[in-house]
């Protein structure tokens, strides 16, 4: 464990603002705990520039330079250049680079050189959307020659009447691909003016396009580019992204055609203070089976929040969840009371699930400087510029590098030093990176994974495809989507006709799929009293979230889950305070489908598998605020199947027992693997831990062998537990080094207990987890597959 640097360095350094934020949260520490356990200084960055492009209207680059751009950086000059030549681009750079300018840049010159021009734009989040359609509002505004591009939203917010309007007299739509998909390709005669003189498609934040929501993404922009061509339309891609690796061959991939890549960040930024931050042990508290509790990461965070608020610090603090966002702001206005109660109305929480019209008073508020402090889960993310920020606090690893970076970079937009705090979640990712912070720090940002030939995504979107506009047999090569077509006119769904593939009389697919990887329809939280709406939750994630007798929070306020009634997609809650929080228990079976390749290693063998994964949940648990386990509730509830992909490895019991495992400490031993594994996988995929599951037995019936998987949590897989087949030992001996390093005795949520475990973390056995993951490593380094 390292120290934080001196103040003052030898050459009569002063302390960068970011290193005296992070002095003010240690002034602010208890006694005798020490949490931080890295600091690393990141020196500031000089601007590069670049040149006007000589083809940029006149007026528009006067409207840049009155929005205080006197020159583009080099990047976006870059970027623009090689748009404007007709040529797909990404730019990937970092978190307030100004990416947006280009993009700006050539789509408004083609829309002022033709009046008839149109462009489309995409963002994953309605909030960014907004964002920058208020940007390029404010462009098209300042100048005459832009004034009839009429730039307008067309979301799932937006009103019929604007939905109409838009329609008629829009250059360019700022959309999602969920309404790309259910509405304006659908319905693509309705939008001909658009379609026909489609000059741009921009893609903003694309690297959010991961996993099966990223495989939707894809095959919905291959469906762009065909109902263009239809228009005689051939658009021009620009994508923008957060800095990430391979950044071309993944928008290649994204959009389906070759993708040029801007990589070189001509934008300057401040120093940057990064400081990893461990809760400590709480002393007389115990977890389940008496394992050793950390302070909470939002508990942490919230604290934290409400410190760098009162030293008058702009600052962001990012929750996992939407649950614990609620909860980390609830704690900092709780301690903004006693200690500075003018300040308790401008810290609030931010998370998806609110009603729109939440959702801009917020983004407004924190726009404006009126709120000061602000507890949000990835939502905010995502590119809505919030000008100004100070810090930023991280509770808990985000599941990859490239997004602890976007969230750590929203801070420091005012070019002064800025600080960032990694606050360690009671988590075994965690705990390895606060004390092997190299992992983080110096590790390349990850490739996005997304897979459009995913048979459970490709089906359905040829059939969207095929309801569009018939589907060619060039296109169907061009999909490769031969033999899922032949299953999908096997079902009767679609059928060929001399003029190509039309689907069948009475389907209508596009409303049947759900592009965000969500399992079913959303669910509508209403409070029964008084007929007000709270928010949404999906289908497949309600008997775990809003069961009856859930805890649910909004907004500060505590309601409990009186009934779930998932056919018609409602769940009813009263308020209430109660003083436990609760945690759903389910439980989980796993049958293999299919082997797709196999590494036979002796004594363990490493495969990657197709599978069915059924859940159901059983009961939940109630914890009051110290953790401790008050009690369990029956549930009965419906049970779900999924159909995905997994790795899995297998071992003689022989080996077992030469290891010192006996058979009853088998079950321990292998669950207190698959929980530490689960944990670690981000390490090596393009995922959360949320994204994945796993489930372990001593004999399971399709192996006849003490057997561990790790699944994907998406139907048809969403290729992370296909990265840990081929990078398993590097992801097995990270498992294992974390395990052993932890301080606990036996076990505890720091390394192999698991938040989301459905047999509530029984049976763990954290040294046979050692001895396991060990002899597991020694049979494949120590042997070529076979």
């Amino acid at each position: 464990m390292t120290g934080p640097p001196p103040l003052h360095t030898g050459d009569g350094t002063a302390p960068t603002y970011g290193r005296l934020l992070l002095d003010h949260l240690l002034a602010g520490t208890p006694s005798g705990e020490t949490p931080l356990t890295h600091v690393a200084e990141i020196p500031a960055r000089e601007a590069r520039y670049g040149d006007w492009p000589q083809w940029a209207p006149d007026p528009l680059v006067q409207a840049f330079r009155e929005r205080g751009v006197d020159r583009p950086w080099s990047h976006q000059a870059e970027a623009a250049e090689l748009a404007a030549s007709g040529q797909h681009v990404v730019v990937s750079t970092g978190t307030a680079s100004g990416k947006s300018l280009a993009y700006q840049l050539p789509v408004l010159g083609a829309l002022a050189e033709d009046p008839h021009a149109t462009a489309l734009y995409l963002s994953p989040t309605k909030a960014l959307g907004a964002d920058q359609l208020k940007a390029v509002t404010e462009l098209t505004s300042a100048t005459d020659t832009l004034s009839t591009v009429c730039a307008c939203a067309y979301d799932g917010d937006t009103s019929p009447e604007i939905r109409q309007w838009a329609r008629r007299h829009s250059r360019w739509i700022f959309t999602n691909p969920d309404m790309l998909h259910l509405s304006l390709l659908p319905a693509h005669a309705r939008w001909a003016h658009l379609w026909r003189r489609l000059r741009y498609v921009v893609v903003d934040e694309c690297h959010a396009y991961r996993g099966v929501f990223g495989s939707h993404v894809a095959l919905i922009l291959r469906r762009v580019r065909r109902v263009a061509r239809r228009y005689g339309a051939d658009p021009v891609f620009v994508l923008a992204s957060a800095t990430t690796a391979e950044p071309g061959a993944a928008a290649s991939r994204l959009i389906g055609a070759p993708c040029r890549e801007v990589t070189e960040d001509g934008s300057p930024h401040g120093p940057r203070t990064v400081a990893m931050w461990e809760p400590p042990l709480l002393k007389d508290v115990t977890g389940e089976h008496g394992a050793p509790v950390r302070r909470a990461a939002g508990t942490e965070a919230g604290r934290l929040l409400a410190d760098l608020v009162v030293e008058g610090a702009r600052t962001l603090a990012f929750v996992r969840s939407r649950h614990g966002a609620e909860l980390a702001a609830m704690g900092a206005r709780r301690l903004l009371t006693e200690v500075a109660p003018d300040l308790v109305e401008r810290v609030a929480a931010y998370r998806a699930g609110y009603l729109a019209e939440d959702r801009r008073e917020l983004e407004a508020a924190l726009s404006e400087g009126r709120l000061l402090g602000v507890a949000s889960t990835n939502a905010l993310e995502l590119g809505v510029d919030i000008a100004g920020l100070d810090a930023v606090v991280v509770a808990g690893f985000p599941g990859t590098v490239a997004s602890f970076w976007q969230q750590g970079g929203r801070a420091g937009r005012r070019g002064q030093g800025s600080l960032v705090v990694l606050v360690a979640r009671d988590d075994p990712l965690d705990t390895y990176l606060v004390h092997h912070p190299q992992a983080l720090l110096d590790r390349p940002v990850e490739a996005t994974v997304t897979d459009p030939g995913n048979p459970y995504v490709l089906g359905p979107q040829l059939l969207c495809a095929a309801s569009e506009l018939p589907l060619s047999e060039d296109e169907v090569d061009e999909f490769g989507a031969r033999e899922v077509l032949t299953d999908l006119a096997d079902q009767g769904l679609i059928r060929r006709r001399p003029h190509g593939w039309f689907v069948a009389p009475g389907v209508e697919p596009h409303g049947d799929v759900e592009i965000r990887g969500g399992i079913g329809h959303q669910v509508a939280i209403v409070e029964a009293d008084t007929g007000r709406m709270l928010g949404t939750v999906e289908a497949g994630r309600a008997p775990a979230t809003v069961h009856p007798g859930a805890v649910h929070l909004h907004q500060g306020e505590t309601f409990v889950v009186d009934e779930l009634h998932l056919e018609d997609g409602i769940a009813l809650v009263h308020a209430e305070d109660p003083e436990w929080s609760t945690s759903a228990r389910e439980i989980t079976d796993i049958c293999c489908i299919s082997v797709d390749e196999m590494h036979d290693h002796g004594a363990v063998t490493v495969a990657s598998v197709s599978v069915e994964v059924s859940h159901r949940v059983v009961g939940y648990l109630r914890r009051l605020p110290s953790g401790e386990v008050l009690d369990q509730i029956i549930l009965d509830m419906p049970e779900h199947t999924l159909p995905t992909r997994a790795v899995m490895y297998t071992i003689d019991p022989e080996l077992l027992d030469r290891i010192g495992i006996t058979a009853e400490r088998v079950p321990g031993a292998l669950h207190a693997a698959e929980h530490a594994a689960i944990c670690l996988l981000p390490l090596v995929a393009t995922c959360d831990r949320w994204d994945i599951g796993g489930v372990s037995t001593d004999l399971h019936p399709d192996t006849g062998l003490p057997t561990v998987f790790v699944y994907d949590g998406q139907p048809g897989g969403a290729g992370f537990a296909e990265r840990g087949f081929h990078r398993i030992a590097r992801w097995l001996r990270a498992t294992r080094d974390a395990v052993a390093a932890c301080e606990c005795a036996a076990g505890c949520p720091s390394c192999v207990y698991s938040p989301k475990c459905g047999n509530g973390n029984d049976p763990l056995d954290k040294a046979g987890a050692i001895a396991v993951l060990g002899a597991v490593l020694d049979a494949i380094e120590g042997s070529e597959p076979a």
